[in-house]
This record gives structure tokens, C-alpha cells and sequence, in this order.
């Protein structure tokens, strides 16, 4: 039996992510980590505090758990390392070749690491942005993913190490709050339309942006992780749906009628303006059977029964 280790295990797919994977493994099988003790369920099992910049650290945990699979989740977003480019890239890259080096030392049958449509950039195709293009990203996030796909291509083609990776575009669920994305208004909007508030927007009402609603992420990155048809070792383009600000918010309407939205673009909106407005994730259709199940008024009715079920519990 495998034994897994997922770093960043607090984040918002860190979370579920673990969750699904106890359920698959068992709980005594996964290991869970982050920079902070949880305060959630995921202190119910196994657990070990880790910054995976620290080598030695990751070592001693990987050793201690006979780890065979890490799935690296850990990373600084978008919009935070724009405010701290050196610092989000010494996160981003110096977590990554830990983990790629522990890894290939001690013969791991799989790493997962995400990728994201940041590793794109104004020069890219915006309209169904196929799987291979011209990649000039032109944040710091967006250089950091791109360089590690082609770590990840390289441990795979001089050393073997079986590495699995997804380009991302926004993700979205209720589980966790946003975390320094430029997508998060895609969070947001929904617990500020169920507070009964008018919400603003830092992106203008018509930038249309590749997303994904969380289940769909999870069956993507387990159903790549499971393959036995993996053909690239860089990353995979995935997209669930291609939507705007505007129309997010007449999906919401649909539910919520008063729902007021307002816009006031940010600095975000020229990392959004960087990205493609849709996915071409035929590649990842045709090796491996990827297909989402939700579009956005599906992931609306979802997303607002649910956080209306968790208000709901806290009050």
C-alpha cells in the first residue's frame, strides 16, 4: 500500500484533497502537512508540521512515513507574489526541488505537483489556448510554474521520477476562503451574495477566465494520478468552464434575485488580462479520459446550498 504525503494540506485543495485521498488509502496511509497545526478534521489524523523549504525537515518526515507518493501543493498565489516577487519565488521553486530530490532519492513512485494557467502570458493564444504554445508568463507565479514544469520534465526524462501535473485554471468551492488568487472573486462573490451585501468585483465585468468547481479538480487530479495512460510530464491543460464576472453574477441571481455586483478593477486585472480566456484540454481528454461534470449555473446551485447548510450549522 502507498503511503502519501500531501504538503500545503491546509490550502483550499490541500484540504479535500486529503479528505478524498483518506477515504481511497485509509487514514493510517495519508499524511497530512502544512506550516501550522489544522484546526479542522484534518487534525483527526496523521499530521506533521512542515515547511518544505527546509530540506532536512522533509526528509526526516518523508523517512519517518516510509513515504512513496507526495503530492506538493504548497505555493504562494498570484496576486501575493506580485507584492513579494522573491519571496514567492524562493516558496515556489525551493519547495519544489526539495521535494523532486527526496523523491528521486528515495525511488517515490509518484510526485503530483499543479501547474496553472499562469504559465501563460500576453503573447498566448487567449481564445481555447492549446496544450503547446508560446509560453511568456509575466508574473512571478506564472515563471515559477513554468520552470517547474520543465524541473518535473527533466527528473522524469534523467532520472525516471514519475511526475503527474495539471495546469489549473481558477478553482472554486466552499470549503476554504480565498487564498491570494487572482480568481478569488469567483470565492468570494458567493458568501458575499449570501451576507445579503452589494459585492465588488476587482476584475471588470467582462474578463473571461478558464475555472473549475472543486469536485471537478479533485476527480482531475486522482484521475491523473491513477492512469496507467500518462503521456506528458510536464502538465496537462484541464478546464471545467469559461466565464465572466457579469455573467457569474446573473447565474447567482437566478437563486438569489437582489444580488447586487459592482466593479472596480485592481492590479489583478492585468494579471487576469495575461491569461487565457478558455482551455483547449483535449490532450488531457484523449490520454486519459479527463471530462468535468459541472458548468457554472450547476456549480452555483451547488456552491450556494452548500454554504447555506454551513452557515447555517455555525450560527
Amino acid at each position: 500500500m502507498d503511503k502519501i504525503l500531501v504538503i500545503g494540506a491546509c490550502g483550499q485543495l490541500g484540504s479535500e484533497l486529503t479528505f478524498s485521498l483518506r477515504d481511497i488509502f485509509g487514514e493510517q496511509n495519508v499524511v497530512a502537512s502544512d506550516l501550522f497545526q489544522p484546526k479542522n478534521e484534518l487534525s483527526e489524523g496523521l499530521f506533521e508540521q512542515l515547511d518544505v523549504t527546509d530540506g532536512k525537515r522533509l526528509d526526516e518526515v518523508v523517512r519517518k512515513h516510509k513515504i512513496t507518493q507526495i503530492y506538493h501543493l504548497a505555493a504562494i498565489l498570484s496576486a501575493k507574489g506580485e507584492q513579494n516577487p522573491l519571496w514567492a519565488w524562493q516558496i515556489n521553486m525551493d519547495g519544489l526541488l526539495n521535494v523532486l530530490e527526496i523523491a528521486k532519492a528515495q525511488k517515490m513512485n509518484k510526485v503530483y505537483w499543479p501547474s496553472s494557467i499562469a504559465t501563460f502570458g500576453p503573447s498566448t493564444p487567449k481564445s481555447n489556448t492549446p496544450q503547446t504554445t508560446v509560453m511568456e508568463p509575466s508574473t512571478v507565479y506564472g515563471i515559477s510554474k513554468l520552470t517547474g514544469e520543465l524541473w518535473c520534465q527533466y527528473y522524469f526524462d534523467k532520472y525516471g521520477l514519475d511526475t503527474r501535473s495539471l495546469r489549473y485554471p481558477g478553482l472554486i468551492g466552499y470549503k476554504s476562503l480565498p487564498g491570494g488568487g487572482t480568481t478569488d472573486y469567483a470565492v468570494d462573490i458567493y458568501h458575499k451574495a449570501l451576507e445579503g451585501g452589494e459585492f465588488e468585483c476587482f476584475l471588470s465585468e467582462n474578463t473571461y477566465l478558464p475555472m473549475m468547481y472543486m469536485p471537478d479538480a479533485l476527480k482531475a487530479t486522482l484521475d491523473i494520478m491513477h492512469s496507467d495512460k500518462i503521456k506528458l510530464h510536464t502538465s496537462y491543460n484541464v478546464s471545467g468552464m469559461s466565464f465572466s464576472p457579469k455573467e457569474m453574477g446573473e447565474s447567482i441571481r437566478k437563486e438569489i434575485p437582489n444580488f447586487e455586483m459592482s466593479y472596480q478593477p485592481d492590479f489583478r486585472q492585468a494579471i487576469a488580462d495575461s491569461w487565457p480566456s478558455s482551455l483547449d484540454d483535449s490532450k488531457a481528454r484523449a490520454d486519459w479520459g479527463w471530462k468535468p461534470k459541472f458548468d457554472l449555473q450547476a456549480m452555483t446551485a451547488d456552491m450556494l446550498l452548500n454554504l447555506r447548510k454551513m452557515k447555517a450549522v455555525s450560527i
